[in-house]
């Protein structure tokens, strides 16, 4: 028995451009003092991303694909295919690297091995959606001699910021000595480096802060107006917004404002023509505001939810939708007088008319830190199998 144990040693989640580094542990169990102990063989091992594509078939028509790939690991179990098993398309994966060949481990003994690879730049975000998935793994297979391959999957998630990959780093190492021995650390500094400037870029997006005014009217006058003084926004940041309802001429009875995704299907690729889009609310605010000159709000955007991306096949954005409830009447006549004595006591109408109406507001919402964004995975940065 030997127990594999994959380690992602800065946590489960990545920029597109990033170093993942996982750490492979390959360990026989048993102690020397056991009576059972011998030692354990394997015959290889090899580690490989790649990025699993899911569509719903109610919701989407995809091209037929050649799914022949998916049955070579049946009929030969020397080969390795990381996406064994998996639902769906491989619509990207990087070369396969070997760990070792013919590993030795005697009882009690264990050996690791360090698998670095560059997430590609051109690939979608990781999102599960009500009409798609795009799912990122990195899968260890293993094979003891003689034996069916085991497949240890690592999921991981990956965030994308557009801008990146056209970014070109001074070539200020052509001047510098060139030393074989420090290509390694030369690599993790690029890698450092991508990671600030991703945190500067995002930096600058959304620190840019200039007032949003909107008014907000129906066919029977003006109701407030809109207050917001920015519109892209980090994933964890919360988007906060004010109402002035004191300048309205027609009263406002209840808001709520909704932040929610718009997940629509390119139209090649819809499975019905002029399908409705598919809405995700993540945070949701309702109030009554009869007689109140200002309200305010604050929906925080969830740190596991997915920024605004596009693809071939599928289109996610954000929007801010609100729902006004306004009266039909005059604000004087929303109360009525209970009693004519010296304590006079006020009280609401038992039927009103009422107008509703709804408003979208499109907003940018981009990646953070992936670090930060760690600490609400659903993934764990550590997994392991036994073979």
């Amino acid at each position: 028995m030997i127990e594999v144990l994959a380690k992602l040693g800065r946590g489960p989640v990545f920029l597109a451009g990033e170093v993942l580094e996982c750490v492979i542990t390959f360990t026989n169990p048993l102690s020397a003092l056991s009576t059972s102990a011998s030692s354990e063989m394997l015959a290889w091992a090899s580690a490989q991303i790649h990025c699993q594509f899911h569509a719903s078939e109610n919701r989407v028509a995809l091209p037929p694909s050649d799914g022949s790939k998916h049955d070579v690991q049946a009929e030969n179990e020397t080969v390795f295919v990381p996406n064994r098993g998996e639902r769906g398309q491989c619509i990207l994966s990087t070369p396969p690297k070997i760990l070792f060949c013919d590993l030795r481990l005697d009882p009690g003994e264990s050996k690791s091995y360090s698998y670095c690879e560059t997430l590609p730049v051109d690939g979608p975000p990781s999102f599960r959606g009500q009409s798609v998935k795009y799912v990122y793994k990195l899968t260890i297979g293993c094979q003891r001699v003689n034996s069916p391959i085991k497949l240890l999957r690592v999921p991981f998630r990956v965030l994308v910021l557009h801008g990146l990959k056209d970014y070109q780093f001074p070539q200020d190492e052509a001047v510098a000595p060139s030393n074989p021995f420090l290509e390694e650390e030369e690599s993790l500094k690029k890698d450092s480096r991508l990671a600030d400037l991703a945190t500067e870029l995002l930096m600058v997006a959304t620190s840019r802060r200039s007032l949003h005014l909107y008014n907000i009217s129906n066919s029977r006058g003006k109701v407030g107006t809109f207050c917001i003084f920015k519109t892209v926004y980090k994933i964890g940041e919360d988007v906060v917004g004010t109402f002035n309802f004191s300048e309205g001429d027609i009263p406002c009875l209840q808001f709520s404002v909704s932040l929610q995704t718009e997940e629509s299907i390119q139209e090649e690729f819809q499975r019905r023509r002029g399908q409705p889009m598919s809405f995700t609310t993540h945070a949701r605010h309702q109030e009554s505001c009869l007689h109140t000159a200002q309200s305010s709000f604050s929906l925080p955007i969830p740190l596991s939810s997915t920024p605004g991306f596009t693809t071939n096949i599928v289109s996610l954005k954000w929007r801010l939708h609100f729902e006004f409830v306004t009266s039909g009447e005059s604000a004087g006549t929303c109360l009525v007088r209970g009693s004519q004595s010296e304590a006079v006591t006020w009280t609401g109408v038992e039927q009103m008319e009422v107008d509703t109406f709804s408003w979208d507001l499109p907003i940018k919402v981009v990646p953070t830190n992936p670090i930060l964004a760690s600490y609400v995975s659903q993934f764990s940065s550590t997994n392991s199998i036994t073979i």
